[in-house]
């Protein structure tokens, strides 16, 4: 499984990025593809057009909630890595994705690299 970040999914809508050649390549290959809830909030707030939405949705299906245990892990990530102001979204995202023992695909690596010591992978293209 691999989820997708924020800036992967506002990157893969751009037809012929690397992200857009990355995610195409998975989908060939048959990898499941998902986002957290989390993400997809993030990706709403634009700008984006509906028809972009759509075409997102269609690709990460149903999205991956937000619960208790991720809350949990996500508070202790963010305690982990420094407290760094502006970084609980990102620590939030990181804990669904290792909840659900997903690689991460994301355009900010430098964001989610201090998490891999706590259980993060990151997707490779």
């Amino acid at each position: 499984m691999i989820h997708l970040d924020t800036s992967f999914l506002i990157r893969a809508l751009l037809p012929g990025s690397p992200e857009d050649a990355a995610l195409r390549g998975w989908l060939r290959r048959g990898l499941p593809i998902g986002a957290s809830a989390l993400a997809w909030t993030e990706l709403l707030c634009g700008p984006l057009t509906k028809r972009q939405a759509d075409l997102a949705l269609l690709v990460v299906g149903e999205l991956v909630p937000f619960g208790r245990e991720d809350a949990a892990l996500a508070a202790a990530l963010f305690n982990a890595a420094g407290r760094r102001r502006g970084s609980l979204v990102d620590c939030m995202i990181a804990a669904v994705a290792i909840r659900g023992r997903a690689a991460l695909a994301t355009a900010n690596e430098e964001d989610f690299t201090r998490f891999v010591p706590h259980g993060l992978r990151l997707a490779t293209t």
